[in-house]
C-alpha cells in the first residue's frame, strides 16, 4: 500500500479505537494492537515526516513547551451562569422565561473543571482556549491535543465549528496523582478541578500529557451548514461526531427538573467527574434567542448549587495511617452518616496542629462534610454532647508501623517517622536508593520496585543485593534478558561509593549536596559512624538540626541494620577524589525551550550532580542559558545581557 494511504488508514483504525477506548468505555481492540498500530505508525510517519499532521494519533504525548499562553477572541462569548440555591429561585426563573409561552427544559450535571472553546477547520481540531473573561481567553492547543478523549479531527463535520466543553480530571486520575505526589514528596491537589486547571496551563505539554486530562462538551458556539431548533439536537448531533457530551435529561416544568436535580445531586458519586450542581437550560434555541443576555449571563440558564452538606455524627476512634513518605496521618473513625451522595465512615484530621486546635477527642460529637465534595472533614465539636470522662488525645512517640521515633519537620506542621526500613515506606526508600540521585540503578523504577515487593523477593534497600536472575525472570513483564540486565546494573552499583550511598539512603536532609560534604569530609562510613554531633556541624552546610537528624538516623537500630546488610554485600562506603566530578561547581544554568534528549529535570538533575545550579530566571549572574525548541523571553533577555546561550548539542559536548 502506499505509504500516505496506509498512513490515513492507520490513524482511522487508531481513531475508533481510541474513541471506543477513552469516550464510548468499551474497548474493541486489545492494548497489544493498538500499541502494535501505533508503532506502525510512528515508523511511517519517521520516514516520511512530511505527512506528519497535528491530528494524528502520534502527536497526542505532547513535548512543546511555551514560554507563555498567546490571547484568543472568543468568537462567541463564553458566558457564566447566574446562580441559584433553592426551589423558589427555579419557580421564578421558570416564570420568567415561560411569559411568552410553555417550554421545555434541558437539566445537565455541572461539571466542576475548567471551561475551553474547542474550534474545528474542515473536521481539523486547530485550537483551544480557556474560558478566560468570557471574552479573551489562553490558547492552550497543544496540551488539548493531548486529552484521550477529545477527537482532533471529525469525519463528515461541518467546514467551521467551535464547541465548548469542561476539562476536568476524572477522581480516579485524581487519587492515582496525588498518590504519586505523596510518594515524590510534592504538595498535594486539593481537589480534581484545582489539578486539572493546573495541568491544563502547564508550559511543557509533556507534563499536561501525563496528567490524563479528560472532557465533555456540550454546547455548539459557531457552526456553518447547518441549523437545530433545539438544544438537545445539538448534543445528539455533537455525539454523532465522537465528542463525549454531557449527560442531560428533557422535562417540561421546573417542578419535573427539581426531582431530576435532587436524584443527581444524591447520586453524584456515579459520575467519573466533579459535579458543583445543576445547570437548566431552556431547550428551545429560538426562545433563547429571543430571552438574550444580560452583560454576564444568559438569561436562558441558570446554575444549581447544591449546598455543602453538614451531619453531626459520632467520633468512635482515631487511628493513625503510615504514608510512603513516612507522614503520620490521624484519621477520625466516625459512626456511618451520609453526606453528598456517599456513606462516610472516617475523616481527615490533617495533623497535631489541626487536633489541638479543635480540641478533637474521642467520643466527641463533630460536624462533618465533604471539602470540595472528594474529602470528608470535621467542622467543628458539640462540646454540648461531650462525655464527661473524655481526656485530650495525644500523638504518638513512635511510629505504629515499625516502632521507630517520629519527629516534627523543621517550620511545618508534619511528624514523620524516621525509621530507616519501616514498612509503610519500603516502595519509597527502594525507589529513591534506585534513583538517579541515588545508586543510580538502571530499570529499577517504581513499577519494577512494587513488583518485587509484591512477591516477597525485597523489604529493604540491602535485599536488593541478594537477587538472583533466577529469581526474577519469571515474574510478569520481566523476561531472562531484563532479569540480567537487573542484576548487572544492581551489582555494578556496589562500586558507587560514598558520595552516592549516602544520597541513597534517604537520612532526613541529606541530598546530594550535603552527601558530598560529608563524604569529602569523612572520607568512610566509619569514620562518619564515629563523627559527633559537634563534628558534624563542622561541616559546611550542616547545621545543629541536620547534624542532630544524621546522629539519630546513624543510632538507630533499623539505620545500623540497614548498612550492616550493605557492607556484607560488598558495598563500597568509601570515597575516592576521582569520584566526584564537579566541572559545573560555580555555575548557574537557566533552561528554555523545549529539549529534545533530556526532560527539564533530567537536564537540571545532571547540572546539580556535577556541581552546578539551575535558575528558573535569567540574571547577571547567569553563567549559561540551555536554549531548545520554541525559547522565548529567557533568550531574548539573555542575549540583552550578554549571557553565554548553548544549544543541546553544546550542553551535551560539555557533558564530555
Amino acid at each position: 500500500m502506499d505509504p500516505k494511504e496506509r498512513i490515513e488508514e492507520l490513524r482511522r483504525i487508531l481513531d475508533e479505537a481510541g474513541y471506543k477506548y477513552y469516550v464510548l468505555d468499551a474497548p474493541d481492540m486489545s492494548d497489544y494492537d493498538y500499541d502494535m498500530y501505533l508503532r506502525e505508525l510512528e515508523e511511517l510517519e519517521a520516514a516520511h515526516p512530511e505527512l506528519v499532521t497535528p491530528e494524528s494519533p502520534t502527536q497526542r504525548v505532547g513535548g512543546r513547551v511555551s514560554e507563555a499562553f498567546a490571547e484568543v477572541v472568543h468568537e462567541a462569548p463564553l458566558e457564566s451562569l447566574q446562580d441559584v440555591f433553592s426551589l423558589e429561585e427555579l419557580e421564578a426563573f421558570e416564570e420568567r422565561v415561560t411569559a411568552g409561552g410553555p417550554l421545555e427544559f434541558d437539566v445537565e450535571p455541572k461539571i466542576d473543571g475548567l471551561s475551553v472553546a474547542l474550534r474545528y477547520e474542515s473536521g481539523v481540531f486547530v485550537q483551544g482556549a480557556t474560558r478566560g473573561d468570557g471574552v479573551i481567553g489562553e490558547d492552550v492547543t497543544e496540551n488539548l491535543r493531548t486529552i484521550r478523549s477529545l477527537p482532533l479531527r471529525l469525519e463528515s463535520a461541518p467546514e467551521h465549528l467551535v464547541v465548548r466543553g469542561e476539562v476536568y480530571m476524572s477522581k480516579k486520575v485524581f487519587r492515582e496523582l496525588n498518590a504519586e505526589r505523596e510518594r515524590d514528596e510534592k504538595p498535594l491537589f486539593a481537589n480534581p478541578r484545582n489539578a486539572a486547571a493546573g495541568s491544563l496551563r502547564q508550559l511543557d505539554s509533556r507534563i499536561a500529557a501525563q496528567r490524563r486530562l479528560d472532557i465533555i462538551v456540550f454546547n455548539i458556539q459557531a457552526i456553518t451548514g447547518r441549523t437545530f431548533e433545539r438544544h438537545s439536537e445539538t448534543l445528539d448531533f455533537l455525539k454523532s461526531l465522537h465528542f463525549r457530551t454531557v449527560p442531560h435529561f428533557e422535562f417540561s416544568s421546573v417542578a419535573q427538573c427539581w426531582e431530576k436535580i435532587r436524584a443527581i445531586g444524591y447520586d453524584r458519586e456515579q459520575f467519573d467527574f466533579d459535579i458543583d450542581g445543576a445547570v437548566i437550560k431552556v431547550n428551545s434555541l429560538e426562545a433563547r434567542r429571543e430571552l438574550g443576555s444580560t452583560a454576564k449571563a444568559p438569561r436562558w440558564a441558570v446554575a444549581f448549587k447544591y449546598p455543602p452538606e453538614k451531619k453531626e455524627t459520632l467520633l468512635t476512634d482515631i487511628v493513625i495511617q503510615v504514608g510512603r513518605t513516612g507522614v503520620l496521618t490521624p484519621k477520625a473513625v466516625l459512626e456511618p452518616v451520609r453526606l453528598a451522595g456517599t456513606t462516610v465512615t472516617s475523616a481527615t484530621l490533617h495533623n497535631q496542629d489541626f487536633i489541638a486546635e479543635r480540641d478533637i477527642r474521642i467520643g466527641d460529637t463533630v460536624l462533618v462534610q465533604k471539602a470540595g465534595e472528594i474529602i470528608p472533614e470535621i467542622l467543628s465539636v458539640n462540646l454540648s454532647k461531650r462525655p464527661a470522662d473524655s481526656v485530650p488525645w495525644s500523638f504518638p512517640s513512635v511510629c505504629p508501623e515499625c516502632g521507630a521515633p517520629v519527629m516534627r519537620d523543621e517550620g511545618g506542621a508534619a511528624i514523620r517517622c524516621q525509621g530507616a526500613e519501616c514498612p509503610a515506606q519500603r516502595l519509597r526508600h527502594i525507589v529513591h536508593f534506585a534513583s538517579r540521585a541515588g545508586m543510580d540503578i538502571e530499570g529499577l523504577g517504581t513499577a519494577v520496585a512494587q513488583l518485587l515487593i509484591d512477591n516477597g523477593l525485597i523489604k529493604t534497600p540491602g535485599d536488593l543485593y541478594t537477587l538472583k536472575a533466577d529469581d526474577l525472570q519469571e515474574l510478569p513483564g520481566l523476561g531472562k534478558k531484563s532479569a540480567d540486565n537487573l542484576v548487572a546494573a544492581i551489582a555494578g552499583s556496589r562500586s558507587n561509593g560514598l558520595v552516592k550511598l549516602l544520597s541513597a539512603l534517604g537520612i532526613p536532609q541529606v541530598g546530594q549536596a550535603a552527601a558530598k560534604q560529608l563524604a569529602r569530609r569523612f572520607r568512610s562510613m566509619e569514620a562518619l559512624e564515629a563523627a559527633s554531633e559537634e563534628d558534624l556541624t563542622a561541616v559546611d552546610d550542616i547545621g545543629e538540626v541536620t547534624a542532630g537528624l544524621i546522629r539519630s538516623w546513624l543510632d538507630s537500630a533499623q539505620g545500623r541494620h540497614l548498612l550492616s546488610a550493605l557492607r556484607d554485600a560488598g558495598v563500597d562506603m568509601t570515597y575516592t577524589e576521582e569520584e566526584s566530578d564537579l566541572r559545573f561547581a560555580g555555575k548557574t544554568f537557566v533552561l528554555t525551550g523545549a529539549l529534545a534528549k533530556y526532560t527539564r529535570d533530567e537536564a537540571t538533575a545532571i547540572i546539580e550532580r556535577l556541581g552546578g545550579k539551575a535558575a528558573s530566571s535569567v540574571s547577571k549572574k547567569t553563567s549559561y542559558v540551555l536554549a531548545g525548541e520554541n525559547a522565548g523571553s529567557k533568550l531574548t533577555k539573555a542575549q540583552s545581557l550578554g549571557i553565554p546561550v548553548i544549544s543541546e548539542e553544546d550542553f551535551e559536548q560539555m557533558l564530555l
